[in-house]
Formats: structure tokens, C-alpha cells, sequence
């Protein structure tokens, strides 16, 4: 998810340049949400699980693709579904280019040994690339933002105060490396809900109990679980003063729309190309490299060394919460709500 999230900012900028391109997302429909701001995109939508299973699936979706006869071909992604589509449009002479992610640069940032600890081109400017070697001429630092959405769940956040300053929490991930404690994100929780009106992110069965149990402990707790709904999610984000996440989707969802965003890393590392766009240094907190050399560990957090199943309690709370009071002195960002 957050890899399609960061796809906007390269969007928007191709868009703006280049208002009479016709252009088409290839991808799950539960991403559709993410593009909602663009009037003119077609979204077409691809199952890997039913019509475009196994590799009869994949020619099927060649053929489909190729029915939209497009002059242009780009392959954000770069997987083994992605690589074996791209032959195919190659020996049918499409113009097609491919993301370059450095797996090379990769695994000297995450080796045990004779790790090379430099940041490398975060992943947004990598998509950028691949349309200018399209023959588009986008460039991120012309980015403009789009404005925050208007919120059409009203009836569903009556009890949530619209005069306090609005931080989204979205406190798990898809792999426990990337997880700050919860004991200690409930410490964050307590502490922030006491002035400022606080929306808990997460899905699924085990993370909507925990919500749960804050929203019902603390006053000034929304859980947006309840929306049923990833654009609702979306359009509370986009009005948020303030995003505190994981290295996860919400993170790049809440930078899409000029939110400030504090990252949380365990495992992972802002080296390896993933932090939130425009995201400031301080604003990415990280877990303590001297007590554990090994970090990062790997790009998704898999990867959990012995002994270094706690890093992140190296974060400590206090810090999170220093940062996001830090944060919300500056001047708002959104008026919209």
C-alpha cells in the first residue's frame, strides 16, 4: 500500500506538465481511494487471486492492457509479475521503462557484514525518473499539494471536537520489526488526547481490539476503523495538523496531502529510500544504531536479528511526544474542516 501511496507526488506533477496525457493506474481496486483527486485518471483494476492468476492470468492481462493501445508503459513496481508483463510488452516493441530500486545499494545497506551505511534515492524520486527516461520532463520540485479533502463522514465523528489540533496515530505495521512498543505508543496516546483531538489507524481483527481499548480508555479518541472505509480514512488524514506513524502506508498517505509526518523506525532506516516525502530529518526518529549495529536489517522489517526483538524501545516516548508538541507549534496547515 505504501509503495502505491508514494506514487501520487509523480502523478500530480506528470498531470500538471502534461494536462492532455491520458493516464492509467494499473492496480488492486482497494488502491483506487489513493487517485481519487484525479478527475481525468482511469483506474483499471487487476486481481491476482481470481482473472489474473498464474501465469495465464498475467497473459490475460497483457492482452487487456494492450487493448488500451498506450504510447507508453511504466513499471512502477518491478516484481516478478512486473518483470514477466514487461517482457511481454517489450517483444511487442511498447515503450516501456522500469523502476531502478538498487537492490544492489540495498543489500550493502542491509548486510551484517561491511554494511555501507549512506541514504539512497528515496523512492519517490525513483517513479519520478522512470517517467522522465519515458520521455516526460516532471520534475518533484515543481510538486504542488493538493487541497485537503472535505470529509463526507460527519454523521460518523459528531463527538469529535473540530476546535482542537487534529493527530492521527497509526501505531502498526505490516512486520513487528517496524512496531513501536504498544505499551509505549499508549503512553503517546494518553498523553496527546489530554488537549488535542486524537484518530487511531489500523485494520483488521487484532488491531481494531487494541484500538478499541484506547479509544474507550481515553475521551479525545476516534477510531477510524469504524469508517469501513480507506477514502474516509483519506479524508480525515488530508485534514490532519499532525501524522505520528510507523514506516507505513499512513505515513506516505499523510505526506500526500502536506501534513507533517513523525516516523517511527525500528528495523527499517530513512537510508533505505522510504521515508514519507518532503518528511524533515528531526521529524524521523530512529532507533539507537550504536546499541544496535546491525540497523537496518532489511527494507520491510522482516528480518529480526537475534537480540533485537526490542530496538525500538530505544525511542523513548517522551521523545515522541516532545516532537509532536514541537510540531503542532507551527503554523497550521489545513483550514478546510
Amino acid at each position: 500500500m505504501g509503495d502505491v501511496a508514494m506514487m501520487i507526488p509523480s502523478i500530480r506533477c506528470l498531470i500538471k506538465k502534461y494536462p492532455e496525457t491520458k493516464i492509467t493506474v494499473v492496480s488492486k481496486p482497494a488502491f483506487r481511494p489513493f487517485f481519487k483527486e484525479f478527475k481525468n485518471l482511469n483506474f483499471f483494476e487487476v486481481n491476482f487471486k481470481t482473472k489474473h492468476k498464474g501465469l495465464n492470468g498475467l497473459f490475460k492481462l497483457f492482452k487487456e492492457l494492450s487493448e488500451l493501445n498506450p504510447t507508453h508503459i511504466a513499471d512502477l513496481h518491478s516484481v516478478l509479475r512486473t518483470h514477466i508483463l514487461f517482457l511481454l510488452f517489450k517483444l511487442k516493441f511498447y515503450k516501456i521503462k522500469r523502476i531502478n530500486k538498487s537492490r544492489d545499494e540495498r543489500k550493502k545497506l542491509f548486510s551484517k557484514n561491511n554494511k555501507i551505511f549512506k541514504p539512497l534515492t528515496p523512492a519517490q524520486y525513483r517513479y519520478s525518473e522512470v517517467f522522465n527516461r519515458l520521455g516526460f520532463d516532471i520534475d518533484l520540485s515543481s510538486h504542488e499539494f493538493s487541497d485537503p479533502f472535505q470529509i463526507n463522514s460527519q454523521d460518523q465523528i459528531t463527538l469529535v471536537d473540530k476546535s482542537k489540533k487534529w493527530i492521527g496515530i497509526a501505531p502498526f505495521a505490516s512486520f513487528t520489526g517496524k512496531i513501536y512498543p504498544l505499551d509505549l505508543m499508549q503512553n503517546v496516546v494518553s498523553f496527546l488526547q489530554r488537549d488535542h483531538q486524537v484518530f487511531l489507524f489500523g485494520n483488521g481483527e487484532y488491531e481494531t481490539k487494541k484500538l478499541e481499548i484506547w479509544e474507550k480508555a481515553f475521551q479525545n479518541v476516534f477510531g477510524c476503523y469504524k469508517l469501513n472505509s480507506l477514502e474516509k480514512e483519506i479524508e480525515i488524514i488530508s485534514n490532519l495538523d499532525l501524522m505520528i506513524s510507523m514506516d507505513s502506508a499512513n505515513g506516505h498517505i499523510a505526506a500526500n496531502y502536506n501534513v507533517p509526518v513523525i516516523t517511527l523506525w525500528g528495523l527499517t532506516h530513512p537510508f533505505a529510500g522510504f521515508a514519507p516525502f518532503l518528511s524533515l530529518s528531526e521529524n524521523m526518529l530512529v532507533s539507537d544504531r550504536e546499541k544496535y549495529p546491525l540497523l537496518p536489517t532489511s527494507a520491510y522489517g522482516k528480518k529480526i536479528p537475534k537480540g533485537y526483538e526490542s530496538v525500538m524501545r530505544t525511542i523513548e516516548y517522551k521523545e515522541v511526544i516532545v516532537r509532536a508538541l514541537k510540531v503542532l507549534e507551527l503554523p497550521k496547515y489545513h483550514q478546510s474542516r
